[in-house]
């Protein structure tokens, strides 16, 4: 059964509120006077019948499911008013649904406000977007330029089975001393999202992997001077990041600096872990090639801070509401 107190707010409930992003979400929501939070109860939570009650309804619905789930569970949400915020990576690139990173370009936060039903953008992506679609925009870096990105993220971003792995005594990786790459062998569900909403003509080449800490990340967009429109320079890069972002509260530009500024301890993955922040940096090299860095928590703003955003904006409220900077 659903558990709620007043009915005089908006119901908000969130499917899958036991796993990862679901989790922090609900946390970060545990403080709010200004909404109804429901959930089921553990005897129902995986109950088909008592989920789709629960999403019709409610006034929203987050849906932090698997992505198979969460196509059906949004499907429910369409036979009703409900609207739909799906944090799974199911409709990122699909027709009818607005990608609830506010921070986009001018206007998205009008866009999402106004949604019926908001995709979630994945924690890898808001960071190479945000890093990389100003240069597009401003014609520093040409659409059709062939991009990579490296990023490192802490284990907590592949989920319980990920979470267990790491953490249990029999693998020993609390232990380990290096990232660990993966999905070498496939082409990466995120890379849809990154190319389309980067403004590239070209998918990037994404090159992840996973370090011995739990929550945090690092993605690193490093750009040949060849790629780059004649005569751009670090410093332009980083006006064009400066002016986009200007006045945006969990959107930060670090301080132009070149790279001798960096040290063991400079890029730290774990430096915004439980904020909503994402830091941006940029670092030219004497050859003229760039390297771009974004710094972020997987679960803040690369999931559930993000989510919070988007819900504040649907429901019309401050959009700053009950996170942390």
């Amino acid at each position: 059964m659903l558990e709620f107190a007043a009915m005089s707010k908006p119901h908000l409930f969130i499917d899958g509120h036991a796993g990862t992003t679901g989790l922090r979400i609900r946390r970060w929501l545990a403080d709010r006077d200004d909404m109804e939070v429901r959930t089921l109860d553990e005897a129902d939570r995986k109950s088909e019948a008592a989920r789709r009650n629960a999403i019709r309804e409610s006034d929203l619905a987050i849906l932090c499911l698997p992505d198979d789930a969460a196509r059906v569970a949004a499907k429910w949400g369409m036979e009703s008013s409900t609207r739909i915020l799906d944090a799974s990576s199911s409709h990122r690139v699909a027709g009818g649904w607005v990608y609830g990173l506010p921070e986009l370009v001018p206007g998205q936060r009008n866009e999402i406000r106004d949604a019926q039903r908001v995709t979630n953008p994945g924690c890898y992506p808001s960071s190479f977007i945000l890093l990389v679609r100003p240069l597009v925009d401003a014609g520093l870096l040409p659409a059709d330029a062939p991009m990579s990105v490296h990023a490192l993220s802490g284990y907590s971003g592949g989920g319980k089975s990920s979470i267990k792995r790491w953490e249990s005594a029999d693998t020993g990786l609390q232990s380990h001393l290096f990232e660990a790459p993966y999905a070498v062998d496939r082409v990466h569900k995120h890379i849809p999202e990154m190319q389309r909403y980067s403004g590239l003509l070209k998918a990037p080449q994404f090159l992840p992997a996973v370090g011995p800490f739990a929550c945090g990340m690092r993605v690193q967009v490093p750009i040949h001077q060849s790629l780059l429109a004649s005569g751009v320079t670090g410093q332009d890069a980083w006006n064009a990041l400066a002016e986009r972002y200007r006045g945006e509260p969990f959107v930060e530009v670090a301080p132009f600096a070149n790279g001798e500024s960096i040290d063991e301890w400079s890029l730290d993955p774990t430096a915004l872990n439980d904020t909503n922040r994402i830091r941006l940096h940029v670092f030219p090299n004497p050859a003229g090639h760039l390297l771009l860095v974004g710094l972020l928590d997987n679960l803040g703003k690369g999931a559930s801070g993000v989510a919070i955003q988007s819900l504040n904006l649907m429901l019309g409220l401050n959009e700053e509401t009950g996170l942390q900077r």
